[in-house]
C-alpha cells in the first residue's frame, strides 16, 4: 500500500521541507509554494502577443470607483473627492491620485466592471481564478494559469510570485504546487531561507545532496508515486535556484536610495519596485496586495491614505518601466474585487458599502491604448450603462494581452473541464479594441 495515496497537500510538502532540513540543513519551504512551470506553448487562437508578464496589482477590500478611476457631477455622490484632470485628454480622476494622473496616457480604465459576488472572499476568488468559489475544489489562481499555460522564461527563478498576498488566492490549486507562487513577505526580507546554512560548508552540503539523492532513489523504487515524484521536482528546483546568480532580482539593497524614494517607503511601494526587478530577471507574473479599501466608515479617510502609498508607487512603476524599456512587454494590471456604494452612509460617517454592481480597473503596457476609458456607468456610478465586463472577460483580456487561449480546456485530476476565462467560454470574451 503506498502510505502517499492519501496524504494530502500539507502533508506532502511539510515532508519535502523536514527532508530539506534534516539532510542538507536548508529550508526550501517557500520554493514549495510554486517554482515550477512547465512550458507549454500557447496554441491555435490566442492572440498576436505582446506581454512577456504581468504585474498585478491587487486592491483587497473594494477600491471606490467613484472616488478614483470613474468620478461623477454629483456632489452629493462625491462628497469630499474632487475629480481632476489628466495628461490624457478628455480623462479625469480622483484628486486622491495626483501622481497617477501623470501618467493616464499610458493607462485604459475599464470602468464597467461588475461582478454577481458581494461579498470580499466570494468576489476575490473570482476575480482571481473566473470561477466561484465551491466547498468541493480549490481552482487555480490566474498567476497558476499563465504559468500553466505560458511556461517559464527563467530556467531557474520561480515564474510566479506573490508580495504581501494572500495565499489562498495565489495558489495552485488542482494544478498542485509547482503552479503555485512563491510567497514574499516583506520585499526587503526577499525570498527567505533559499541560501545554505551558514553552519553548512559547501563540501558538507554536496555530502547531504548526495545522500539524499541516493535515499531518493530507493524510496521511489519502494514507492513509484507521482505526487512524491512531483515533489522531487521541485526539490531539485529549489536547490537549483540556490545556485543562481540571478537571485539578486530579490534583493532590493542593490537599489539606489533615489529609487526606492520614488517608490515610497512602505510594503506595497517597495512590493512595486521588486516586481519591476523580478520581471526585468524574467520572472513572469508578479502579484502585489494593497489592502484596507474596505471603507465601510469614513471613506474619504480611508481612500486618502490608500491613495497616498499606492499613487506614488504606481506611477514610479508605470514611467520606471517606461524608462527601462520593459512598459512595452509588461502588463500592469491594477484589479479589485468590487466598488462602493455611490450612495454615501451618514450614521457610518460618510462611509461606503460593497457594490458589485459597478466597478473599476485598470490596465496599462504590452500594447495597451492609454489615455482611454472602456465602457460607462450610469450618472451615479450605480449601474453599468454600456459595454459591461465581467471577471471572465477581463481574465481572457489578460490571457489575450500574453498570447495564450483563453478558451481552452484543461482537465483536472476528477476530469472536469477547467479554462483560464471559467465555466463559459462563449460568455468570456477578451476586450481587443483597447489593443493597438
Amino acid at each position: 500500500m503506498n502510505p502517499f495515496n492519501k496524504a494530502d497537500e500539507l502533508t506532502r510538502r511539510q515532508f519535502m521541507a523536514n527532508a530539506a532540513r534534516m539532510y542538507l540543513g536548508v529550508n526550501l519551504l517557500p520554493m514549495l509554494g510554486g517554482s515550477i512551470a512547465t512550458a507549454a506553448p500557447a496554441t491555435a487562437g490566442a492572440s498576436a502577443a505582446k506581454a512577456k508578464h504581468v504585474i498585478y496589482l491587487f486592491m483587497q477590500g473594494g477600491m471606490s470607483h467613484v472616488d478614483t478611476y470613474d468620478v461623477k457631477e454629483k456632489k452629493d455622490i462625491m462628497g469630499k473627492t474632487e475629480a481632476i484632470k489628466t495628461k490624457a485628454d478628455g480623462v479625469q480622476i480622483g484628486n486622491w491620485l495626483p501622481k497617477t494622473a501623470e501618467v493616464m496616457d499610458k493607462v485604459c480604465i475599464i470602468n464597467s466592471m461588475k461582478s454577481t459576488q458581494g461579498a470580499h472572499e466570494q468576489g476575490t476568488y473570482v476575480m482571481h481564478t473566473s470561477y466561484n468559489m465551491l466547498g468541493t475544489i480549490r481552482h487555480p489562481s490566474l498567476g497558476s494559469w499563465v504559468t500553466r499555460l505560458g511556461g517559464r522564461l527563467h530556467p531557474e527563478l520561480p515564474p510566479f510570485v506573490a508580495i504581501n498576498a494572500s495565499p489562498e488566492y495565489t495558489g495552485g490549486g488542482f494544478f498542485g504546487a509547482k503552479f503555485a507562487a512563491a510567497p514574499i513577505g516583506s520585499p526587503d526580507a526577499g525570498l527567505q531561507d533559499s541560501r545554505r546554512a551558514g553552519g553548512v560548508s559547501e563540501e558538507d552540503f554536496s555530502r547531504r545532496l548526495s545522500l539524499a539523492d541516493k535515499m531518493n532513489r530507493q524510496f521511489h523504487e519502494k514507492y513509484p508515486n507521482q505526487d512524491v515524484k512531483a515533489y522531487e521536482e521541485l526539490y531539485r528546483e529549489a536547490i537549483n535556484l540556490m545556485n543562481s546568480k540571478d537571485l539578486k532580482a530579490f534583493d532590493l539593497s542593490e537599489e539606489s536610495s533615489e529609487t526606492r524614494s520614488l517608490y515610497g517607503t512602505g510594503r506595497f511601494a517597495q512590493g512595486c519596485l521588486l516586481a519591476r526587478r523580478l520581471v526585468q530577471h524574467d520572472v513572469r507574473f508578479v502579484e502585489i496586495q494593497l489592502g484596507g479599501w474596505d471603507t465601510h466608515y469614513d471613506n474619504f479617510a480611508g481612500v486618502e491614505g490608500r491613495c497616498k502609498e499606492f499613487d506614488q508607487a504606481y506611477s514610479a512603476l508605470i514611467k520606471d518601466l517606461e524608462a527601462t524599456g520593459k512598459l512595452k512587454d509588461t502588463l500592469v494590471v491594477v484589479a479589485t474585487e468590487f466598488g462602493r456604494t455611490p450612495e454615501l452612509k451618514e450614521e457610518h460617517q460618510g462611509g461606503r458599502d460593497h457594490h458589485p454592481g459597478a466597478f473599476s480597473c485598470t490596465l496599462a503596457g504590452a500594447g495597451i491604448k492609454g489615455g482611454m476609458k472602456y465602457g460607462t456607468t450610469d450618472k451615479e456610478g450605480k449601474k453599468v450603462a454600456e459595454l459591461p465586463v465581467s471577471p471572465q472577460d477581463f481574465n481572457a483580456t489578460i490571457a489575450y494581452a500574453l498570447g495564450l487561449p483563453h478558451d481552452l480546456v484543461l482537465m483536472s485530476p476528477s476530469k472536469r473541464p477547467f479554462r483560464i476565462s471559467g465555466p463559459d467560454a462563449a460568455k468570456a470574451t477578451p476586450i481587443t479594441s483597447i489593443f493597438a
